[in-house]
């Protein structure tokens, strides 16, 4: 994706972002916005990236690559805008009819009227065909 006459590319990203660039099978993090490194743009470099946390707000983040020709002049940048999804199972642990995020009884289950934890029923029949 990298356009005509790029050799090389440059990373920047928003502090909720982690990247990570693969070159020549080895791995090297970068994750300082900003931090000038420059890498060449051979066949099979890899650029992850990854958020570790939910966004506050839609496209809160950002990762920024730029394109550069022999020499170092500057040819073109591409951007992603990401925005961090948080997925989560909670549970009424203490059966009151709450569902609590942080309930300390979430990870453990006792049986009976005082028990806590959580209660999944799980259908394992073939509905359909």
């Amino acid at each position: 994706a990298a356009p005509a006459g790029a050799v090389s590319f440059g990373v920047k990203h928003t502090e909720g972002v982690s990247v990570e660039v693969m070159c020549r099978g080895q791995a090297e993090d970068r994750s300082a916005t900003g931090s000038g490194t420059r890498w060449p743009l051979d066949e099979g470099t890899v650029l992850r990236f990854s958020m570790s946390r939910a966004s506050t707000e839609v496209n809160d983040n950002k990762v920024t690559v730029s394109f550069y020709a022999e020499g170092g002049q500057p040819i073109n940048q591409a951007g992603v805008f990401l925005t961090g999804i948080g997925i989560s199972l909670d549970v009424d642990a203490d059966r009151d009819g709450v569902v609590e995020k942080n309930n300390p009884n979430k990870a453990s289950w006792t049986w009976g009227p005082q028990g806590h934890g959580a209660i999944l029923l799980v259908s394992c029949d073939k509905d359909s065909p």
